[in-house]
This record gives C-alpha cells, structure tokens and sequence, in this order.
C-alpha cells in the first residue's frame, strides 16, 4: 500500500498550500456541553466529557490522565467551563474550540457527513414503537426467518433477553434506537456473518426512500453460549444512507490526493470518494492503522473513527471504562504526536455526544471538541488559537480543502488561517 500512497499522491505533490497530510481523528461520541437545541433531542444537560471528569474526581479519587489533549488546549475548548481536574496550560501547543453539529439528525452518519461539508437538512425517519410489519415481512421473505424484539433497546440489553431465543431459533433480532437505524443481531454460530451481511444489504434497500429513508443498517454479530456472556463482536457492519451529493472527500480524491478511511468513516460514506481503507477491531487497532498509514509517504486526508467510546462504552452508560479508553487514547496520541513531520497536521473531533452518567442509552446533542495541533505551529506563531465555537462542523471539511487548495461546494467556513 505504501507505494500506491506514493504513486497516487504524486500529482498533488506542488499543490497542498500548507500541510502534506492530515490526519483526523473522530473521538465518537465524546462530546462537550449540551447543544442549543439539545431538548429537541431531549439531551438537555447531558455534557459527556464534563461529566465523565467530574465522575472519575468523585468515584476514582483522581482526574483522568489526559496530558496530551491538555497540552493541546482541551481545557480551553469551551470558556468558563473547564473539565474537571483537567489542567490548563500556560502556552498551550495546538488551536482549540468548539463546533455546533446543525445537521438534523444526530447519529454518526450526521455528524460524519457534516464534518466533510455535507450536512443532513433532511428529516430520517424513527421508529420508536417499532418498525411496520410491512417493512419486516419483506425481512421475513427475504432472509427466510422469523423475527423477534422489534422495538428500541440497548444494544447489550437486547442480547441478555433476547440472545438466546435467537441461539436456539435462528430468529433475527430487529431492533432500533433514539437514532435513524435499523440493527440486526444474530449469533455468529447461527447465521454466518456472510448471511448477516446478505440481509443487512437487502434491508439497506428497504430503507432509502422515498417511503422510508433511515441514516443506517447495522450488523451486530454476536458470540457466547448464554445470557450471561453474549457478546457484540467486532464484525459488526454499518451500511449507510449514500451520500445526497459529494464530499470533502470527494472533491479532495478527484483533486488527486490521498484518501484514507480508518475505521467506520468508509461505512458512513459509503466508501464513496476512499482509496484506501481498514477495519478497525477495537480503538487500539483502529491507532495501529493510524500508526501504519503514518509511517507511509502519502498527501491528502486520513479520515480516522475511533468507535469504542460509542459502542461499547456510551450506550452501556459505562463512565469507567470510556475514561479508561480515553487515557489509552492519550497515550497512543503522544506517540502519533511524536512521529509527526512539520507538514503535518492533527485534527480531533466527535460526532455527537453519549453521556455515560445521562438517562437512557442513546446519543446525546452536544457541541464537539476541535483540537489542532502540528509540530510547525509555534514556528508559525499558531500555538494557542482560539478557534471559538464553529458554527457548523462544515468547518473542518472547509478547512481541509482550503488547505489543499481544492474547491468544494461552499459548506463551512475555513480557519486555516488560525493554524
């Protein structure tokens, strides 16, 4: 792959205005302060990194360890309302802020699409009481299986009471959430995950309009031989909504730059406008592959998610173990940080929040992190910019492209030149 980069980012090697590669990373679903329309999403109050640090002060005697963020200026992310026990440096080393997801859903697809500069200002459609028996008998014809739950559930939940009907059945577990999805759970022994992906696909068909139009499907493969230890696999699958138009990463691919998918952000584009990809395993995986494509000699967009402090933790309502995949994020961070070239650049971001403390089991509507950082921004006299709060994540897609000198489609304001 190392030469492909190589080969297909030659033609853009005069053209980037500033920084040869980019890497941004997707910290899902760590968000920072409800939104202003957080009700609207019934999130008011929900602040899923002030509540997480405030929890480790209260329950683990200590702050989180989060050194690397902090050096980058996390505490100054929002003004007046630092993080618990997170310190604030003196002469911070990156740009910090805050952006504002305006896209009407609020699920990953959302917040992913609107960071590449194509924000959702179209209704999805939920199913709170359940999706219609029309929609499902066509599941039932299809797959030629039966179908049971049918309803929003935890995703862990779901397993512990539904788990093993499915084992002994081979009934597909259907079930959805406070976010435009349609999942289907079925133990990896009972439905090959090739079979999974067969009805997953076809249920993708089902659902993109014009009488119902969903953000995603999601495979949940799962393993175990009873209620008691059924576990999601890392197999699961998203099958996104396609893209209404291009991309950042879109017009950044036909530009003749690299284009680098790592992790679910291959899913929730579709694949559209990616040259290269890897699935990620786990969050320590999805940062070997960052650590791998960083050794490459490549010019363009490293697009990375991070989907652990999501799934596993966020809808589990799990604030020790999400504050444990942070701090091993920070650390794997400090190493990405150390192996950077001056013409590099780190953007890290979330895609919506998931208070592990806040009721329910859903996403919650918050504004997200912006931390930007490159060993030449002090030369630059860019270290401790204060980006503010953006009124779009558009943004960040706006800023890439003006970065590389490549015109997009007029969504978000740049601030390349705060770096």
């Amino acid at each position: 792959m190392a030469a492909d980069l190589a080969n297909s980012g030659a033609a853009a090697t005069a053209r980037y205005k500033r920084y040869r590669r980019i890497l941004t990373v997707v910290i899902d679903s760590i968000g920072v302060g409800d939104a202003p329309d957080a009700a609207q999403y019934n999130s008011d109050g929900a602040d899923t990194l002030g509540h997480l640090t405030q929890w480790w002060l209260d329950n683990e005697g200590r702050a989180l360890a989060l050194p690397n963020m902090e050096r980058l200026g996390l505490n100054l992310a929002r003004p007046g309302k630092p993080f618990a026990g997170i310190g604030t440096p003196e002469a911070p080393a990156g740009a910090f802020g805050r952006m504002r997801i305006i896209s009407r859903g609020n699920d990953s697809l959302d917040g992913h699409w609107e960071m590449m500069c194509l924000p959702t200002r179209f209704e999805m459609d939920y199913f709170p009481q359940g999706f219609p028996e029309s929609l499902l008998d066509k599941l039932r014809a299809f797959s030629g299986r039966d179908i049971v739950c049918n309803k929003p559930y935890s995703g862990t939940e779901v397993l512990k009471d539904y788990g093993e009907h499915q084992l002994k059945t081979g009934d597909l577990i259907v079930y959805t959430s406070g976010d435009s999805v349609l999942q289907i759970a079925a133990h990896e022994e009972v439905i090959p995950l090739e079979e999974l992906y067969r009805i997953c696909e076809y249920a993708r068909t089902l659902i993109n309009g014009p009488e119902i139009t969903m953000g995603r499907v999601i495979a949940r493969p799962f393993v175990g031989t009873c209620a008691d230890d059924f576990q999601r696999t890392a197999n699961r699958h998203d099958y996104g909504l396609v893209p209404t138009g291009p991309t950042a990463v879109d017009f950044l691919h036909d530009a003749g730059y690299d284009t680098i998918a790592v992790g679910k952000t291959f899913d929730l584009l579709c694949g559209h406008g990616f040259e290269h990809s890897y699935h990620n395993e786990s969050n320590a995986d999805g940062m070997d592959h960052v650590d791998e494509v960083m050794a490459q000699d490549w010019r363009g967009l490293c697009f990375t998610n991070l989907v652990d402090f999501d799934s596993v933790y966020g809808h589990r309502r799990d604030p020790l173990g999400d504050g444990e995949a942070l701090e091993d994020f920070d650390r794997r961070l400090g190493r990405v940080m150390q192996n950077m070239n001056g013409d590099d650049l780190l953007l890290i971001t979330a895609d919506h929040g998931n208070d592990p403390t806040y009721r329910g089991t859903d996403h919650t509507r918050e504004l997200v992190p912006l931390l930007a950082w490159s060993p030449s921004m002090a030369e630059r006299g860019c270290a401790g910019s204060d980006l503010g709060l953006r009124g779009t994540a558009s943004d960040l897609g706006a800023t890439i492209l003006e970065n590389f000198g490549v015109p997009g489609n007029g969504e978000g304001t740049s601030f390349l030149e705060c770096l």
